[in-house]
């Protein structure tokens, strides 16, 4: 399964978040410690979005390729400084395409957003979650994976208004009803706040001077690292990191 990271806070460049910790995601890419039985590696395409210190809408840059392949990348990571992050690296499920377009971040232009999981049952338990989205969102779908529908299904009910907390922890809670044994560690932000589901795969989250961060795995050894629990609903900005009982979840998962 993929890594993944969110940050909040001071501007910061990309580059010191997502390339040069000792356990940074180009590491985890290739040597992640804290898989729980969805995959080994992370080489199958990255991606990067952020929201500059302006308040303008969120810019993103992604690519199919591993991300230690693409110098171009870190050439703009270097000079790009960002108040809020979403990064990932993909490991694609079996089946799945390979392709720039099924690499997270998700955005349009407001929110950014990232899976670590799997419809389990795909394409089969998609149909009926998808019957509530507008015929013309589903054909714009860029390339047909999990984690971009999932995307759809959650913009669609992003635009519609509520709480985006409420909103993520009821379409992860429907996606378990009707695909029990999905693995749905998400995350979401608007630059503002980060919003994260847990649900078998592992994430966790550290106060740092600069900011908040949520991290599929501790990229370096500072004191602060907490792991959250399987089963969580998270929300954290800058005045911390609160979590409540994700509903639906059944609870932490064996690691494996």
């Amino acid at each position: 399964m993929c890594r993944h990271l969110g940050y909040l806070g001071e501007p910061v460049t990309l580059a010191e978040l997502v390339l040069d910790p000792p356990h940074s995601l180009v590491v985890q890419s290739y040597a992640p410690k804290d898989m729980r039985g969805g995959g080994k590696v992370n080489v199958d395409g990255f991606g990067a979005g952020w929201f500059g210190a302006d308040g303008g809408p969120a810019r993103r840059y992604r690519r199919a390729v591993p991300i230690w392949q693409d110098g171009g990348f870190a050439e703009l990571a270097r000079a790009t400084p960002a108040a809020g992050v979403l990064a990932a690296v993909r490991n694609a499920t079996a089946g799945m395409p390979i392709a720039d377009a099924a690499c997270a971040p998700f955005t349009d232009g407001r929110w950014l957003f990232s899976l670590n999981g799997y419809l389990a049952g795909w394409p089969d338990t998609a149909t009926g979650l998808a019957a509530g989205v507008p015929l013309g969102d589903l054909l714009t779908i860029q390339v047909m994976t999990d984690a971009a529908l999932l995307w759809v299904l959650l913009r669609h009910r992003l635009a519609a208004g509520g709480d985006p907390a409420a909103v993520l922890g009821g379409l992860v809670a429907e996606v378990l009803a009707a695909a029990p044994g999905s693995r749905l560690t998400t995350l979401l932000t608007d630059g503002r706040r980060l919003y994260a589901t847990t649900v078998t795969h592992a994430l966790c989250a550290r106060q740092a001077p600069t900011g908040v961060l949520l991290a599929s795995e501790p990229f370096d050894d500072a004191p602060g690292w907490q792991p959250i629990p399987d089963g969580q609903l998270v929300v954290a900005d800058r005045g911390g990191v609160h979590c409540q009982p994700l509903p639906g979840a059944t609870g932490a998962q064996p690691r494996k």
